[in-house]
């Protein structure tokens, strides 16, 4: 039977579990126990919320890893503009001072492009940093190896990822765009299982993925899944069903750091599609982004293309207070209670509200807190992951 884990969620700001699963991946995959002091190059792509913490969190744990004869070699970081490299990769790094003053950078929202007054390093922009970067992944790929860390939001990594695959460099993703692409790059990518780690992609601070490779390992195939996967929709169910307003809700979450800058990132359900897909593929479902259906907790015309941000939490969203209402009271006079779920079973993929008992794991949910139960021929409903 599988275990129960569970954790507490935090807002954006504050660090969060898949950053501490994003190194605790980098480390797994070059490391090897009982030996003297091993270095692991590593290059961070992508210096957002995740990328910050993850630098920081390398930074705070040095004593740890040297416990653990372990050493990772920072030789470069790069963000959509920028790539800021050690002087010579093969045998130094970007120092913790550099790393630090990088964070502090990218929160005040600059560019990299200046990280030469941080210290001695060296500095490529725009036009030709892919092909700086695969330069990085052939000079150290084969050599002293490599571990590629995606911690962008962006589909442009998709092509580069599958080529440093290739050149011997290991892949930590957070980045869910490059295995949510067409199936041709997923087989690119998963072909090499042993170069690949993306616990941080689905679940929150849960070893979703690890748990399921082994269930799937163990000759125990797994024919549902029906999971909670958006701390932000998993809060604004759970708010919903003690009577607050959509709107109220949805604001109250922006403000305690729950949302993207722009909610309707969060409530179109775009997110919890591409975690759900990551998580039929692993079944072995081949199918795409476009084969899944995916409800929207907002009309076509209140998208960003139509509304701004400030015209939608203004005025937009208090005009989907009511009908979002009228389906919590109906719920709740069935003994059930609404959620934002995704559903997998055989080659059925998709995501929206549903109603379920309330007396269910994903009922009895509160918070921005994530479930996602296994249905095989040995777990049952009770079988379940908890998390943040």
């Amino acid at each position: 039977m599988t275990p129960l884990i569970s954790s507490a969620a935090q807002p954006r700001e504050n660090p969060k579990p898949e950053e501490q699963k994003l190194e605790e991946s980098t480390v797994s995959l070059k490391s090897k126990p009982n030996l003297t002091m091993k270095s692991i190059p590593l290059l961070l792509m992508g210096c957002g919320g995740v990328g910050r913490k993850l630098l920081e969190h390398i930074v705070s744990c040095r004593s740890l890893h040297a416990k653990q004869g372990l050493h990772l070699r920072v030789v470069g970081v790069c963000d959509s503009k920028s790539l800021v490299v050690a002087p010579d990769m093969l045998t130094m790094e970007l120092n913790d001072n550099f790393l630090s003053e990088v964070c502090r950078v990218k929160l005040d929202g600059s560019s990299l492009s200046t990280a030469d007054q941080f210290g001695e390093c060296r500095v490529f922009t725009k036009p030709g940093l892919t092909e700086k970067l695969i330069g990085v992944a052939s000079l150290l790929g084969k050599s002293t190896g490599l571990a590629f860390v995606d911690c962008s939001a962006s589909s442009d990594t998709i092509g580069m990822l599958t080529q440093v695959v290739n050149l011997g460099c290991c892949i930590v993703l957070a980045n869910k765009k490059p295995l949510t692409a067409t199936m041709d790059d997923y087989d690119k990518l998963v072909a090499h299982p042993r170069c690949l780690r993306h616990e941080s992609t689905v679940g929150a601070g849960l070893p979703v993925i690890a748990s399921l490779n082994r269930i799937l390992s163990s000759g125990d195939p797994v024919h549902r899944i029906i999971g909670s996967l958006s701390g932000t929709l998993g809060y604004v169910m759970s708010e919903l069903e003690d009577g607050k307003p959509l709107s109220q809700v949805v604001n109250a979450a922006k403000s305690l750091g729950y949302t993207e800058p722009d909610p309707r990132d969060d409530l179109s359900g775009m997110d919890v599609a591409r975690k759900a897909l990551i998580l039929a593929r692993l079944l072995g479902n081949r199918i795409n982004l476009d084969d899944i259906k995916i409800e929207s907790l907002y009309p076509e015309d209140m998208g960003p293309n139509v509304k701004s941000v400030e015209d939608f939490l203004s005025s937009g969203l208090v005009s989907l207070d009511n009908d979002i209402q009228e389906r919590v009271n109906k719920a709740s006079l069935n003994g059930n209670v609404l959620r934002y779920v995704c559903v997998i079973e055989g080659s059925r993929c998709e995501v929206g509200i549903q109603e379920l008992p309330k007396n269910s794991p994903l009922g009895r949910l509160r918070g921005s807190d994530n479930v996602v139960n296994c249905f095989s021929q040995y777990l049952q409903e009770h079988d379940n992951f908890l998390g943040a």
